[in-house]
């Protein structure tokens, strides 16, 4: 990325676009988030949504159970944030007041797509002024919206530069094109909606995948949200064994 030529000092603002009609400090905060070291993947399907993160623990006399990207939102929403984690715990923060003052405002609980749209909403305020910056981290959210008798589930992604948009299934940091290749391969090959096993798998077959090696439960985490139960959950260590035995008895 040059900053020669016509491109120098445009780097610099936030508010000044390029010639190009580029504004680099937005494209710099989604460099932030590749850099991350940190690859994270969320998968809908027909009755439940998954997200899974990778797990690792810059120093080994961390204690692993403070260190996560799996965050909850409300009871039934939850996301997965890739990038800087200390933006990452600001941007949830604030998803947990606008759903909190949404519920306390209309008496029941914000749906996931308008709660994506209103954090995509506050994201794009950063690239407009002087004096905030882009946020270096993607939020992941999935919830089941109560529409119908079961619910339905629900994923959407937010990007530094404010977009929201909803996904059958997505990867976002270090390995996202990898990732998204892999997801499109598995999709086209599909005859009908995925199952609860079949998501969760996918998601952790998809890390796998981009990682190219064979995932441990204490290298990753993982936590689904379901139609019958509507709670946003972590799986446990055995529950994640028991998906990856699954995952090599049918490979």
């Amino acid at each position: 990325m040059s900053r020669g030529g016509n491109s120098a000092g445009y780097d610099r603002h936030i508010t000044i676009f390029s010639p190009e009609g580029r504004l680099w400090q937005v494209e710099y905060a989604s460099k932030a988030i590749k850099q991350s070291g940190f690859t994270s993947v969320g998968v809908r399907g027909a009755d439940c949504c998954v997200v899974a993160s990778q797990k690792k623990l810059p120093d080994k006399m961390l204690d692993a159970s403070y260190v996560t990207h799996i965050f909850p939102i409300t009871q039934k929403i939850g996301c997965v944030m890739t990038g800087i984690l200390p933006d990452a715990r600001n941007q949830v923060q604030r998803a947990r007041q606008e759903a909190a003052d949404f519920k306390y405002n209309n008496g029941y609980d914000i749906p996931v797509g308008y709660l994506a749209k209103r954090i995509g909403d506050i994201a794009q305020v950063y690239t407009q002024h002087a004096y905030m910056r882009p946020l270096g981290v993607s939020m992941t959210l999935v919830g089941i919206d109560d529409d119908g008798a079961n619910g339905v589930p629900a994923l959407f992604k937010c990007d530094p530069s404010g977009y929201a948009v909803g996904y059958q299934a997505t990867c976002t940091g270090q390995k996202d094109v990898e990732g998204m290749n892999f997801l499109e391969k598995k999709f086209k090959n599909l005859t009908g909606p995925l199952s609860y096993a079949e998501s969760v798998q996918t998601a952790i077959e998809t890390l796998q995948s981009v990682l190219s090696t064979d995932l441990k439960p204490s290298e990753i985490e993982v936590a689904v949200v379901r139609c019958d139960q509507r709670d946003f959950v972590r799986l446990s260590d055995d529950e994640i064994e028991h998906h990856l035995t699954a995952i090599a008895e049918r490979d």
